[in-house]
C-alpha cells in the first residue's frame, strides 16, 4: 500500500514521457520511484501536447508566438502543436484519444461529438477552472457550446459562419450582381448565368463529406430552424424524416442538376477545392470565413483572388423557411483530456485569453469570441462574419459535430448521395434519422 501510495506521488511529480523512456531502458516502476524520491522528487520539466485541424502558416505563426511567450514565463513546461489534416483529424482523434499518445488538449467542435468523448471518460472537467472568472471573458452561447448537463469541458476559441466565397470579377463577366442573391431561386439563376458564360460557378471538396454536407446542413437549417433540429432530437414533427430535412435534400438534388460544380467534384477534396477556388476557376465557393487565408496560400501564386476582387456573402434565404434569420458555423475550441497536468490547463487559459484573441482579430486570422476582440479586425471579411453573427438570432453548429460522431457521419454520407442521386431525399432524411436513433 505504501508503495503504491508512494508511486503514485511520485508520478504526479515525474514527467510521463520521461517515466517512458525510462521503463524503456529496463528500469522497473519501483526502481524509478525510487530514484525519484531519493533526488527529494525535484520538479521534472513539463511537456503539453496540443491537438489542432490543419490551419494556414499564418495562423502557425501566431500559435508560435504564444508558446513563445509562455515558455518564456514558464521556462519548465514545453508545449509541442501537432496538425492533422481536417478529414484526418475526425477519424483520427477516437483512436488516439483510446491509446498513450493522447494529446494534453485538443481541438473541439463542442456539442454531440464532445459529448460522446466526454461520456467515453477521456475529457477533463473545467468546470471550476472556468468558474474564476475565465468564461466571464466569452458570450454565453460560446461557453454553452462546450456546456453538457451544466458541466464545462472545454473553452472557446473562436465563431465560425458558412457562406459564399465570390470571385467578383467572375460574377461580373457573367452579369451577376451579387448582392441581388438573397434568395434560394436567385442563387440558382445566378448559377445558370454563370454556366452560360462559360465560367464554372462554384467549387466544392465532395471527396471529403462535410463540404458538401453544407449544402444539405444549411438548407435543413433555412427550412427548420435551429428549433425544429433541436425538436427533430426529441421526435418532434417526424424527427429528421420530417418534412423540412426532405425538402432540404430535394432542392439539393434540384441544385446539383443545374451543373453548379466543377468536373469530378466528388473525387475532390477540400483543400484542391479551396486551391481552385484561389486560382480563379470558379466564381462561388460555399465554405466557412476560415478559408480567406488558407484559399490564397494553397493557389498557384500564393496570393488567391485580390481582395479587390473577393466578397463573401450569407448563404440565401428560402421561401417560408423558418431559420431564414439564423446562421450556420461552428463555435470551436479546445479539451483538455482527462489526465493532463494542471500545466495544461494554465496553458488553455493563457492562450485563449482576451489578449491573445485580439491579436488574433488584428492579423484577420479568424473571428474570436472574447469579448471587445471584435473591435480589433481589420479585414472587410472579418467584418462581414461579425456582422452575420450579430444579425442572427441563433447560431448552429455543423450538423456533422451538433448530432455527435455517427450521425454526423451518417449527414456526410446522405449530402454526398444527394449530390450524386443515388438516393431520394426520403431515403436520406430517414437514413439520418436511424443514424439518430441508433447513436
Amino acid at each position: 500500500m505504501l508503495l503504491q501510495h508512494n508511486k503514485e506521488f511520485a508520478m504526479k511529480r515525474f514527467n510521463k514521457h520521461q517515466y517512458a523512456a525510462m521503463r524503456k531502458r529496463g528500469l522497473t516502476a519501483a526502481v524509478a520511484v525510487a530514484a525519484a524520491l531519493g533526488s527529494c522528487i525535484a520538479a521534472a520539466d513539463t511537456t503539453v501536447r496540443v491537438l489542432r485541424v490543419e490551419i494556414s502558416d499564418v495562423e502557425k505563426q501566431y500559435y508560435d508566438d504564444i508558446i513563445a511567450e509562455y515558455e518564456a514565463q514558464n521556462p519548465d513546461v514545453t508545449i509541442e502543436f501537432e496538425y492533422i489534416a481536417n478529414e484526418a483529424y475526425k477519424t483520427r482523434l477516437p483512436t488516439l484519444l483510446q491509446s498513450g499518445q493522447r494529446p494534453d488538449i485538443f481541438y473541439s467542435w463542442g456539442g454531440e461529438g464532445l459529448r460522446d468523448q466526454v461520456e467515453a471518460g477521456f475529457v477533463r472537467d473545467l468546470t471550476e477552472e472556468m468558474q474564476d472568472g475565465w468564461q466571464d471573458i466569452y458570450p454565453e452561447s460560446a461557453v454553452r457550446a462546450f456546456t453538457l448537463d451544466e458541466r464545462v469541458y472545454g473553452a472557446p476559441l473562436y465563431a465560425t459562419v458558412v457562406g459564399f466565397w465570390v470571385n467578383t470579377e467572375l460574377t461580373e463577366q457573367a452579369g451577376v450582381d451579387i448582392e441581388a442573391i438573397e434568395t434560394w431561386e436567385e442563387l440558382e439563376q445566378a448559377v445558370v448565368a454563370l454556366r452560360e458564360s462559360g465560367i464554372t460557378p462554384a467549387v466544392v471538396g465532395g471527396q471529403d463529406g462535410w463540404p458538401m454536407h453544407f449544402y444539405w446542413g444549411y438548407l435543413a437549417t433555412r427550412l427548420a430552424g435551429g428549433d425544429g433540429i433541436e425538436a427533430a432530437k426529441t421526435g418532434g414533427n417526424g424527427g429528421f424524416s420530417g418534412e423540412s430535412f426532405v425538402r432540404a435534400g430535394e432542392l439539393l438534388q434540384s441544385f446539383v442538376e443545374l451543373n453548379p460544380f466543377q468536373s469530378g467534384f466528388m473525387g475532390t477534396s477540400y483543400e484542391r477545392a479551396s486551391a481552385m477556388f484561389g486560382d480563379g476557376e470558379a466564381a462561388l465557393h460555399l465554405m466557412g470565413d476560415w478559408d480567406y487565408i488558407p484559399s490564397k496560400e494553397r493557389s498557384m501564386s500564393g496570393e488567391g483572388v485580390p481582395d479587390e476582387n473577393l466578397e463573401f456573402i450569407p448563404f440565401p434565404a428560402v421561401e417560408g423557411g423558418a431559420g431564414n434569420e439564423h446562421s450556420f458555423g461552428g463555435m470551436n475550441g479546445f479539451a483538455v483530456t482527462r489526465d493532463a497536468s494542471d500545466e495544461a490547463v494554465d496553458f488553455l487559459r493563457f492562450l485563449l485569453n482576451a489578449e491573445n484573441q485580439r491579436k488574433a482579430a488584428s492579423l484577420g486570422i479568424f473571428v474570436p469570441v472574447a469579448e471587445g476582440s471584435e473591435e480589433e479586425l481589420d479585414t472587410p471579411y472579418a467584418r462581414r462574419v461579425a456582422e452575420i453573427l450579430d444579425e442572427s438570432t441563433f447560431h448552429q453548429v455543423f450538423l456533422d459535430q451538433a448530432l455527435g460522431t455517427s450521425v454526423g457521419a451518417t449527414v456526410n454520407d446522405i449530402s454526398g448521395d444527394l449530390a450524386q442521386g443515388v438516393i431520394t431525399p426520403e431515403d436520406a432524411a430517414a437514413q439520418v434519422e436511424e443514424a439518430w436513433q441508433f447513436r
